[in-house]
């Protein structure tokens, strides 16, 4: 069924010289600082001459945090929360505040300018849009040896092209931080932008974040700024942040110096409904993000859970309770519950994926084929421990009992997986079929790789990160929702396909998350390995026969 698109038809908004003198601005610094960044230039800006596109909504926020003051200048906000969806330009904005105290009015001499951000790659989008918005009309000349250049000499800020740094008259020093850098103490700085604090390395995000407050804290009329898209879960930093900031602005706090920008919707508002975005969007009245772009988004996001997650949470700010997403809509995934037989498929092109548990646990091979239609053929094999299979149904409720009774999973003897049993399995499987590669999970199964690989057999290792997982992820995900995965309703595959989560990155790609995971997935990552394969494989087998190619013998991922 197709979804429908609740539109709403774009308005327009009259700018005045200040539109919002209910926001107080007894000294004039707020209009001030509204004046300085209208001065900037963008390199993408529509406007005549590259000028800064400052809108009425960003104007709002600059008026708040720079207009009111204290009897002796220092500003009141000293905090500013901004929650705002992912494509309404919180990058741009942050890098003309650090223009604003690098060389404008808000500028003091020696004073340390700082954004953390999440990673080095992150970290570099707010240094190079501060860098750019120097004057995009510079022309870059030698003058510092090849380590810096000048820009632009009436302003006679340097922007060190192999650093993190611009370095402003009076020495003022902007650093771009991420946040596993660990360089956080013993900083005093004025003004901390911290970006996309739910994505922060989590290893201690606390400590870095105690560390930048603490610094600030040294130094008079220093501000800390968050700006941040929604994220995941309650047991972390960046909620606490983020419930505090909802706390202040319901008024259940009073802290003057806290400003709460919170763009951000109901969990129970209608996200297909186009007024919805506009009113979490405040950027969509004047282009961005892409309204376009945005219903597509939507109309994938109908039928995949995981897609939808991610469009509530980037797009609409709608925290998720949970820390992953689901990955698959099981009313989807049982149309290829058709038989399947596997006798046909003898002398067929087949793919393996294999994910070892640790001792005690589920292990689970899972064969894929490629049919005529563009489709896969997939069927599992499952082994566990068999003194556990009482413990397992009476501790989970799970019919660990009744599957093996019928079949659909090998007890292997003992309290433990024994490994010998799951590599005669493998082995079996490559004398019924005609197997062209087995890629194996490498963590915890060094062993297994090595006997297949000394049985001649096309072991190769398959590494469970985003740069492996997500293509995997993402076509596996595309036969289900085209109804080309025939997997015959094997009840412990759809049990494992019911319990996977899937985690995402800034940019979209998603992977299964086993820690999140409410139960067992490995045969749903089992297939998703095999199915990867098999949509790159060839129907020949000469680059693994020569094993030149395969460095130590194994084909690294």
């Amino acid at each position: 069924m197709p979804i429908t698109i609740k539109k709403k038809p774009q308005a327009k908004i009259a700018i005045d010289c200040n539109p919002f003198p209910e926001i107080p601005d007894p000294m004039g610094y707020g209009q001030r600082a509204v004046d300085f960044i209208r001065t900037l230039k963008h390199p993408q800006s529509n406007l005549p001459g590259h000028a800064f596109q400052l809108d009425p909504w960003q104007e709002r926020i600059i008026r708040q945090i720079y207009g009111p003051r204290h009897p002796n200048g220092n500003r009141i906000v000293r905090n500013a929360v901004l929650l705002v969806p992912r494509g309404n330009r919180k990058t741009t904005l942050a890098a003309a505040l650090i223009l604003l105290h690098g060389q404008g009015p808000e500028r003091r001499s020696h004073a340390q300018l700082v954004s953390v951000a999440s990673d080095r790659k992150q970290a570099k989008l707010v240094h190079a849009e501060a860098s750019g918005m120097i004057d995009p009309d510079y022309a870059f000349t030698p003058a510092l040896g090849n380590t810096a250049k000048t820009v632009d000499a009436r302003r006679g800020a340097k922007l060190r092209d192999n650093t993190n740094k611009i370095i402003f008259p009076g020495g003022i020093v902007y650093e771009a931080l991420s946040s596993d850098a660990g360089t956080a103490q013993g900083r005093t700085p004025s003004l901390v932008i911290a970006d996309e604090v739910h994505a922060w390395a989590k290893r201690d995000p606390r400590e870095l974040w105690g560390a930048m407050k603490a610094g600030a804290a040294k130094v008079a009329n220093s501000l800390v700024v968050v700006t941040t898209t929604a994220g995941t879960g309650q047991e972390n930093l960046a909620f606490d942040i983020i419930d505090y900031a909802r706390r202040v602005a319901k008024g259940d706090i009073d802290d003057p110096a806290t400003l709460p920008v919170l763009y951000e919707t109901t969990a129970d508002a209608d996200w297909r409904d186009e007024a919805v975005w506009h009113a979490c969007n405040p950027g969509l009245e004047f282009g961005y993000p892409d309204l376009e772009g945005l219903r597509q988004s939507a109309v994938e996001a109908e039928h995949k859970p995981a897609e939808r997650a991610i469009f509530k949470r980037y797009h609409l700010n709608i925290w998720q309770q949970q820390s992953a997403a689901p990955f698959v809509d099981l009313a989807v995934y049982d149309r290829g519950a058709e038989p399947v037989d596997l006798d046909a498929l003898q002398g067929e092109p087949c793919w393996l994926g294999v994910d070892l548990s640790s001792t005690s646990d589920l292990t689970a091979i899972v064969a894929a084929w490629r049919d005529s239609d563009g489709g896969y053929i997939v069927h599992p094999w499952y082994f566990c421990p068999g003194d556990n299979l009482n413990a397992r149904q009476t501790n989970g409720g799970i019919p660990y009992v009744s599957w093996a009774e019928q079949g659909f999973i090998e007890p292997t003897p003992g309290n433990v997986i024994d490994y010998d049993t799951v590599e005669d399995r493998i082995m079996d499987l490559c004398d019924r079929f005609d197997v062209r590669e087995i890629a194996v999970d490498p963590w915890g199964a060094r062993r297994t790789l090595n006997n297949l690989l000394e049985a001649g057999l096309p072991a190769v290792e398959m590494r469970q990160g985003m740069v492996t997982m997500a293509p995997a992820c993402r076509e596996l995900e595309r036969a289900i929702l085209a109804g080309k995965l025939r997997h015959g309703g094997h009840p412990i595959l759809r049990w494992n396909f019911d319990n996977v989560t899937v985690e995402s990155d800034a940019a979209g790609n998603i992977k299964f998350n086993k820690s999140k995971s409410r139960e067992k997935i490995d045969g749903a990552v089992a297939a998703a390995m095999a199915v990867a394969r098999a949509a790159q494989g060839d129907d020949f087998r000469s680059v693994y026969e020569d094993t030149a190619q395969r460095p130590d013998g194994f084909l690294i991922w």
